[in-house]
Order: structure tokens, then C-alpha cells, then sequence
């Protein structure tokens, strides 16, 4: 069950991550960089449980505003 829920997890950040990064035209590794500078990874792997269960166009809103609030300059 661990190794499922770490794959699921792997997968839906991965997914996200590109999400992200079309969204906000960015590279992929660019899109990664900054949502770990600015905690949303980690805050997506914290909240994965409700994080996934909503879609990825408001996932992706809601991650920018964390990120400004942690001081990301992402609109």
C-alpha cells in the first residue's frame, strides 16, 4: 500500500508540476524550482490526501497564491 501511495503521489505532482508550467509558460524544471522555493511542493505532498481530489486549474490558482504569499512573483 506505501509504494502505491508514493507512485500516486509521484504521478499527480509530476502532472501537476506541468501543469504549472504550461499555465504560467514555463520549462518543467523552471515550474519545479520555483514551487519548491516557495513550499508548495511541500505543501502538496502534505495535503496530497485533499490536494488531489481537486482539479488542476484551481490546484494550480490556488498554488500561485500560496507561492506569492511565500513570496513568489508568479501571477
Amino acid at each position: 500500500m506505501g509504494d502505491e501511495l508514493t507512485r500516486n503521489k509521484a504521478e499527480y505532482l509530476i502532472i501537476f508540476i506541468n501543469e504549472f508550467a504550461q499555465r504560467f509558460n514555463l520549462t518543467s524544471v523552471q515550474a519545479y524550482r520555483y514551487l519548491s522555493q516557495f513550499k508548495a511542493i511541500d505543501f502538496l505532498i502534505r495535503q496530497y490526501d485533499v490536494a488531489h481530489t481537486q482539479g488542476f486549474n484551481s490546484m494550480v490558482s490556488d498554488m500561485a497564491a500560496y507561492c506569492r504569499r511565500h513570496g513568489g512573483a508568479i501571477a
